[in-house]
């Protein structure tokens, strides 16, 4: 039997690591038709400009964009259209209740597929100013620099 908890990550949302301090983070079911998941095993998907929001009590992921699948059907799907997330009720009114505060967003975060189903992974997050930027850059170069000083005093 295949092991159902492995994980294969198709893409990371490198840009929302930069851009936003993430706090928590949440697993989500994507609706899907059958030649998006083809597409997504493929690689052929972009979170460029995609973000979440609730309407209706429910959880929406807007501007994901699925490329289409070569050999689909003449009747094929808009690449970048709404696809509906799947969450539990309280956890949808929790993190509505979240992003009705000032400043925070839902970001998705990576797409995977855990054993056969697509998921996505969509975290709460609070935008960064340029100079947090920054800041986190020179941490990073900081923490680089003293391993390198490190690593040549070993040997």
């Amino acid at each position: 039997m295949p092991d159902k908890s492995r994980e294969h990550t198709v893409l990371i949302n490198r840009k929302a690591l930069a851009n936003y301090e993430l706090e928590e983070s949440k697993e989500a079911g994507i609706m899907l038709f059958g030649s998006e998941v083809k597409s997504i095993r493929e690689g052929k998907v972009s979170f460029e400009g995609s973000y979440c929001e609730v309407k209706d009590g429910e959880i929406w992921l807007n501007g994901l964009t699925i490329a289409r699948y070569r050999t689909s059907s003449i009747f094929s799907l808009k690449e970048d259209r709404p696809r509906k997330l799947l969450l539990h009720k309280k956890e949808i009114d929790r993190l509505a209740g979240k992003i009705s505060q000032k400043g925070y967003t839902l970001i998705p975060i990576k797409i995977y597929f855990k054993g056969s189903w697509a998921k996505i992974s969509i975290a709460l997050g609070k935008g960064r100013k340029q100079y947090d930027k920054r800041e986190e850059i020179k941490k990073r170069e900081t923490r680089r620099e003293i391993a390198r000083l490190l690593k040549g005093q070993e040997s």
